[in-house]
């Protein structure tokens, strides 16, 4: 039911939601990622705010703005060649008002306090729309395993846990991969935490392989789960992946198996890039090359046309989106779609964009896209489904079961229904009919704010 709030209430509620974000940003300094994230998920909340003083007067959006705990700590290593390397590691556990932290580790030179405190910010809400108990958190380094040896990852995976494992445990913290960070990470990090604790903790991460307590499906599920969002909204308006052409951003786990989906539900995805350049394929990507150049080989996308020689490659990212498409699913990083490449969508006929990867349109991307009329899936809603599975393997972990492929993907699907049923009422009940920004950003908010309130200050 929709609740009419009078201009006063909105009024007010916008002020303190600017009030809150000046102090954040005031606090926050040099966090331009985590002041973006905080900034599109509380401009949502003005009517929710409007309509629920109690959220004010218990002070949630500072409360939930601020992490409850943020770690960072040294981590040394040896190179092959006997030389000692230094990185930062960080764990930011942000929100346990649903339950145990839980979010993922991203290896990447990029990883600094800001994009870390803006993926774990966002996760609290994403973990809150699976409905599955678990609270939002985040961490990794600014390690790069690319062009490192199996032994070199050892090592730094290895001083990596070693100090990440004073914080974690199945009950407190449970982290899982992300860019960077696959089965091979996850593996050392898993057999080095055992050593220090001297148990079998299974359920303290997720993404481990599936002979040692690992999930079917867990690989499959982000992308997965992003082009089963994308289904719910393209049958709102009576399209689907039928016929389509799709344009998917990376070549990672996520990219691979959207596109996996997408062809399997009849989608035609023609281009994927890597963080070099990217690939054309007028006839249809072809999966299994992608898989052996990326999963097995460790190769650049640009092999690609080696093997495929009337497909293209094109260095550089930015020009995959002026390639004509009805559906984009950007699954590479954070802020990959600015407001000129929307508009490039735009002009090249898009209906629908499915954010696979964490926050990777701009503000003004978001604008282009709801201004013209394009079916959005926000990152949040859009790409849960890895962490819904994460929370099944943990689930798996404590029964001391293994479900099969099929029982795993049939709960992920469910999962995804539920998160674009529940997002796109939120946005009708607060006058938002259709917006999914704001309902997946309210849908989340509510659960984890009346949790809060339930359980006091703390």
């Amino acid at each position: 039911m929709i609740t009419v709030i009078s201009d006063p209430q909105l009024a007010a509620a916008e002020k303190y939601v600017q009030s809150v974000y000046e102090t954040i940003v005031q606090r926050n300094h040099h966090e331009p990622e985590f002041h973006q994230a905080v900034k599109e998920i509380l401009d949502s909340l003005v009517p929710v705010l409007a309509q629920h003083p109690e959220y004010e007067q218990n002070s949630i959006l500072e409360r939930i703005s601020e992490p409850e705990r943020v770690v960072s700590f040294r981590v040394p290593w040896v190179d092959d060649k006997g030389k000692v390397h230094v990185n930062r590691g960080f764990r930011v556990q942000f929100n346990s008002a649903l339950g145990p932290y839980k979010g993922g580790l991203r290896f990447h030179p990029s990883v600094n306090a800001s994009v870390i405190k803006f993926l774990g910010f966002e996760q609290i809400f994403k973990n809150s729309l699976t409905g599955q108990p678990i609270g939002g958190g985040k961490g990794g380094s600014d390690f790069d395993p690319k062009g490192k040896s199996d032994l070199e990852i050892m090592r730094f995976t290895q001083s990596f846990m070693t100090e990440l494992y004073k914080y974690i445990g199945p009950e407190v913290d449970v982290p899982a991969g992300d860019i960077g960070v696959g089965a091979r990470e996850i593996g050392y990090m898993f057999g080095q935490y055992k050593r220090i604790r001297g148990g079998n903790e299974a359920g303290v991460l997720t993404g481990k392989g599936i002979v040692y307590g690992g999930s079917l499906a867990r690989k499959e599920a982000t992308g997965y789960g992003c082009v089963y969002f994308v289904n719910e909204m393209l049958a709102s308006k009576n399209l689907s992946f039928q016929g389509s052409t799709v344009v998917v951003s990376g070549s990672g786990n996520v990219s691979i198996y959207a596109i996996e989906k997408a062809q399997q539900l009849g989608a035609k995805v023609v281009a994927c890039s890597d963080s070099n350049g990217y690939i054309y394929d007028s006839e249809g990507i072809n999966l299994d090359t992608v898989k052996q150049l990326k999963e097995l080989d460790r190769k650049r996308i640009s092999e690609y046309v080696k093997i495929h020689p009337h497909a293209a490659y094109t260095p550089g990212c930015d020009g995959i989106w002026s390639i004509p498409c009805d559906i984009a699913l950007p699954c590479a990083t954070q802020n990959e779609i600015d407001a000129a490449s929307a508009k490039l969508l735009v002009d090249g006929g898009v209906k629908a964009i499915g954010e696979g990867a964490n926050m990777p349109s701009t503000l003004e991307a978001i604008d282009v896209f709801l201004s013209n009329d394009v079916l959005f899936g926000p990152a949040k809603a859009a790409n849960a489904g890895g962490v819904a599975v994460s929370a099944l393997e943990m689930a798996q972990n404590s029964m001391r079961l293994s479900w099969t492929f099929e029982e795993v993907d049939a709960k992920l699907h469910d999962i995804m229904k539920n998160i674009y049923a529940n997002s796109i009422k939120a946005a009708a009940d607060y006058g938002h009919a259709g917006n999914l920004v704001y309902g997946a950003n309210i849908a989340g908010f509510v659960k984890v704010a009346d949790s809060m309130i339930a359980q006091g200050v703390v």
